[in-house]
């Protein structure tokens, strides 16, 4: 059974994780945003081909997409929660983009966000992460 003190800190550290990959998301920093991916991690994103896999992959998927966001922005987190069992770390969120232009698509909408972690020598990596936005299908 993982301590409390233990389950405390990781949740500390996938809490800065997350903060961080915002932070480079937002700075537009490929470096930032790809430090804390597992080799092997997938990402389903909310744009073809929806699947990326392993971080050549994910980092492509990055550098075409950056240029499409806004020069300048922050963002607002909702609803984190983040449940740890060992070396395995599940996380969820409600997040969208802040400070930039109201007609820009990121100021649109709330982005859904799951992340799978995995503690590897001491360190979380990102092996899952699952980007969505909610649509109404009665349109």
């Amino acid at each position: 059974m993982t301590s409390t003190i233990t389950t405390t800190r990781d949740e500390a550290q996938i809490r800065q994780l997350i903060t961080e990959q915002a932070s480079g998301i937002c700075a537009k920093n490929v470096e930032q945003i790809m430090a804390h991916y597992g080799s092997e991690a997938v990402l389903f994103d909310v744009k073809p081909p929806l699947q990326f896999k392993g971080v050549a992959a994910i980092r492509q998927m990055w550098e075409s997409s950056l240029p499409y966001m806004p020069d300048s922005s922050g963002t607002e987190m909702q609803d984190l929660s983040i449940t740890i069992g060992g070396d395995l770390a599940l996380a969820h969120w409600l997040l969208r983009y802040t400070g930039v232009a109201a007609d820009h698509p990121a100021a649109q909408m709330w982005l859904r966000v799951t992340g799978g972690y995995q503690q590897q020598q001491g360190e979380w990596q990102i092996v899952h992460e699952h980007c969505s936005i909610p649509f109404n299908p009665g349109c």
